[in-house]
């Protein structure tokens, strides 16, 4: 089974910056990564207007893919929100699933929490695993300053990476 770690935190408080030092990171240690942002509110657009797969799903096909010989994407309209296990049964081949957002998913979190943003955990303590902060703070949970990068790393290699 691969390893879900969702980062969580405030809107504004750096999860995605810090998610790009994380891919990197992992990247650079030969891991495979998978990654999902969850978009709170209905009516994301990934396709261009006018572009041919935008022209398809208007006129009504429920799946969309494009593909190339580098790539593919696949846009689906859905009934009701995916749950986080729903969307990660179909992922293959990768070390580690990260997600910035899915406080509420029940898997192990990371939250990102900036004084600038807010001083308080937005995450359930059952699933808070780490804090990565610009703060000081008395937790039983490792904590972690916005650049212990390596060390945030090594971290989630050790309790959440099991390579074959």
């Amino acid at each position: 089974m691969i390893p879900i770690l969702s980062f969580v935190g405030k809107s504004g408080s750096g999860k995605t910056t810090l998610l790009e030092k994380v891919i990197t990171g992992l990247k650079e240690r030969g891991y495979r990564v998978a990654t999902i942002k969850h978009h709170a509110h209905p009516g994301f657009e990934i396709d261009k207007p006018g572009k041919d797969t935008w022209r398809y799903a208007m006129v009504g096909s429920d799946i969309v893919i494009i593909a190339s010989p580098d790539k593919m994407a696949t846009i689906s309209k859905l009934e009701k929100e995916l749950t986080l296990d729903e969307i990660t049964s179909a992922i293959q081949g990768v070390d580690i699933i990260l997600t910035e957002g899915y406080k509420s998913a029940g898997k192990p979190a990371i939250e990102v929490l900036r004084k600038e943003v807010g001083q308080t955990l937005i995450c359930a303590p059952d699933q808070l695993v780490a804090v990565v902060t610009n703060m000081n703070l008395d937790l039983d949970i490792p904590i972690f300053g916005l650049n212990d990068i390596d060390q945030l790393i090594k971290f989630i290699e050790t309790h959440f990476i099991q390579r074959d």
